[in-house]
């Protein structure tokens, strides 16, 4: 039996469009689910708005690995006594449920980081530039991807930057096509892009994938923003490379990602040095030495054995979900959120939230950038408002979000103006009002991202926080 319990209209003062959501004023899984697993977030009052910058656990997460650890004796992999056997027993089934979750079984190999910038790491300092190299990127690419490109023209390749267009900030697609045909000759290409913005919240077109395959590319996939909240299916979309952080989409534990690559091209990857665990022979005296051929030719050293395990017990929490139910929960709390704070208006008709990206709810995730515009329409300072949210014990992000591209874009920069303040920054430490006054404008804006557990009355709380900006 469906019933409303809390989720009433009356219950949301400051949202007009609630009526709008039925599904999300009526269902109750969520509110219980939150109620019993996330019970933190109401007993503190925390209104929690940043989920792209991290997912939260559910308290059943802890309970089950902490009884694991209490329970077992489990010692360095690297070895065939009883505690290290366990380990590696438990290590090898959570890598056989990340290849299950992300149907990569057959075709892919998991290979264990520390975070999804490791995980790209390996591709920059591995993937062959060196032996006529291109690599091809979004300009809403991550800082991670972004500093491949350093390993690339280190080895005498080259790279270029796809445009997005700045009403929706999405990829120009005449661009990025005409750049897809580019370079026929070319031995080694790598096309890079994000499938989801960590920003915008835009999801670009997995199809592209196979248009950048069918011209010779090898694609680099960065999934961290979009699997929290997507299926990734790699029978269906099959890209050379793709990058995961775990915590994004469950919360605990940190410090683990991973880089999925696929067993056609992982001989592509050529490892210019070894460590502990990585090798199957070495020898001093003579100068030689034995990569291993799987997913250990890359996890240096002692491996993260411990929470490993914890990565399965997330995987199996949002299979207990269904990650289609949390897709449909997210668009449809991302579909109010824009609706609630695009209708907030000044006294004389200037809108007061200048959402930056999409403004429609297809084809984009539940991160949401703007800026507030004061009541002569000018933008509002976000490190004041950032301070004020703290107060409210409300939890958003601001900045550029280690995502250059999309903030040049959205300022307007040119190409002189960040040569100018860079020539500048040379002989000066970095700071932000300076820049700001090389600039004769503010950089930057603020970030708001939902999840599963955002709760309607986190939206009435934060719609309420900024009628506080109403003039």
């Amino acid at each position: 039996m469906i019933l409303k319990q809390k989720h009433k209209s009356g219950a949301f003062p400051h949202l007009s469009a609630v009526e709008n959501y039925p599904d999300l004023l009526v269902d109750p899984f969520f509110f219980n689910l939150r109620k019993k697993e996330f019970s933190r977030l109401d007993e503190s009052n925390h209104t929690y708005l940043d989920f792209t910058g991290g997912g939260l656990y559910a308290e059943s997460q802890l309970n089950t690995h902490f009884q694991q650890l209490q329970q077992s004796v489990l010692g360095n992999p690297h070895s065939t006594n009883p505690s290290s056997q366990l380990s590696t027993n438990r290590v090898d089934e959570t890598r056989a449920k990340v290849l299950e979750y992300f149907n990569g079984t057959e075709d892919y190999e998991c290979i264990f980081t520390s975070n999804a910038s490791a995980a790209l790491k390996i591709v920059g300092e591995c993937y062959p530039f060196y032996d006529d190299g291109h690599m091809l990127m979004t300009y809403d690419n991550h800082n991670s991807v972004n500093g491949i490109r350093e390993y690339c023209t280190s080895k005498g390749g080259s790279y270029e930057y796809c445009k997005l267009y700045m009403e929706n900030l999405r990829a120009d697609k005449d661009q990025l096509y005409r750049s897809l045909l580019k370079y026929p000759n070319k031995k080694n290409k790598l096309f890079a892009f994000p499938a989801q913005s960590n920003v915008s919240g835009v999801k670009h077109q997995l199809s592209d994938i196979k248009r950048a395959q069918d011209n010779g590319w090898d694609v680099l996939l960065d999934c961290a923003a979009y699997v929290p909240t997507n299926k990734l299916d790699l029978k269906e979309v099959s890209p050379e490379f793709a990058s995961v952080s775990f915590y994004k989409i469950f919360g605990y534990p940190t410090g683990i990602g991973c880089l999925l690559v696929k067993k056609s091209v992982f001989h592509k990857l050529k490892k210019p040095w070894f460590a502990g665990g990585t090798v199957s022979f070495v020898s001093v005296n003579t100068g030689e030495h034995f990569l291993h051929n799987n997913h250990e030719k890359f996890e240096n050293g002692t491996i993260n054995y411990l929470d490993i395990p914890a990565v399965k017990i997330g995987l199996d929490w949002i299979d207990s979900i269904g990650i289609d139910k949390i897709n449909k929960r997210v668009t449809e709390l991302t579909g109010l959120m824009i609706e609630e704070m695009s209708s907030l208006k000044h006294s004389n008709g200037q809108c007061l939230v200048n959402v930056l990206g999409p403004k429609e709810n297809t084809n984009r995730g539940g991160t949401i950038i703007f800026n507030l515009n004061t009541v002569e329409g000018k933008v509002d300072n976000y490190f004041e408002i950032e301070k004020a949210a703290n107060n409210a014990n409300i939890s958003l992000r601001t900045g550029c979000f280690c995502n250059p591209g999309i903030d040049e874009i959205m300022s307007c920069v040119s190409n002189e103006e960040s040569l100018r303040y860079y020539s500048f920054m040379e002989e000066h430490e970095y700071n932000y009002e300076k820049l700001v006054v090389l600039l004769g404008r503010m950089r930057g804006a603020i970030r708001v991202s939902l999840g599963y557990v955002t709760d309607l009355k986190d939206i009435n709380n934060f719609i309420g926080f900024l009628r506080g900006y109403l003039k």
